[in-house]
């Protein structure tokens, strides 16, 4: 009888073990989700500002066509990946493919603001200086939550590989999460120096 009495406690132990496991799974795998849910505000956000600033742009930038056709196909792009990161933030393709999406989105909006430096008149008015002060205090807010989402991905990573967790998530299929990098390709080059 006692011997029976110590086994139901030691398959009690284990299972509430496992319980608690698995809760601290779920816990950390929703932190992911709502740091991300930060992230798509504020990308949501950007993505919103952008017609405004191509319409602004247009008619200074009669000459310019490829390059604000290329900031809405950007933008477009954008959109669609984070429509598809929602579903699932924790979806390692998914994030992945809304890092290049939002990378190449900021690339060719460098473009157009490097473009725009042309034009006097365009940098003198009063809804492009605007829609630039609001697009790099979104990217500021951007970055932030980024680095929000991507210390909730380490944590539901580290929950979920450490052992004996790992035994628990890959029982009940917890995924690992992917970390959302974006880098445009102008912040890998290296800065030109010159003392002449």
């Amino acid at each position: 009888m006692t011997s029976f009495l110590i086994f139901l406690g030691v398959i009690a132990a284990i299972v509430f073990w496992a319980i608690g496991i698995y809760n601290r799974l779920v816990n950390e795998r929703n932190r992911v989700r709502n740091a991300f849910a930060q992230i798509d505000v504020q990308l949501t956000r950007r993505h919103d500002l952008i017609p405004n600033l191509v319409e602004a742009v247009k008619g200074y930038m009669k000459h310019e066509r490829e390059t604000l056709e290329a900031v809405i196909k950007a933008r477009n792009v954008a959109v669609s990946a984070l429509d598809a990161a929602k579903v699932d933030p924790a979806n390692a393709a998914a994030i992945q493919k809304l890092g290049g999406a939002e990378g190449a989105l900021g690339s060719v909006l460098g473009r157009l603001f490097a473009l725009s430096e042309a034009y006097p008149d365009l940098k003198a008015n009063q809804n492009m200086m605007q829609f630039q002060e609001e697009l790099a205090s979104t990217e500021n807010k951007v970055a932030f939550s980024r680095q929000a989402f991507n210390d909730a991905v380490m944590g539901y990573n580290n929950t979920a590989e450490n052992f004996p967790n790992n035994i628990i998530a890959n029982t009940f299929n917890f995924e690992l999460a992917s970390f959302l990098e974006i880098e445009a390709e102008e912040m890998r080059e290296a800065p030109e120096v010159s003392f002449t």
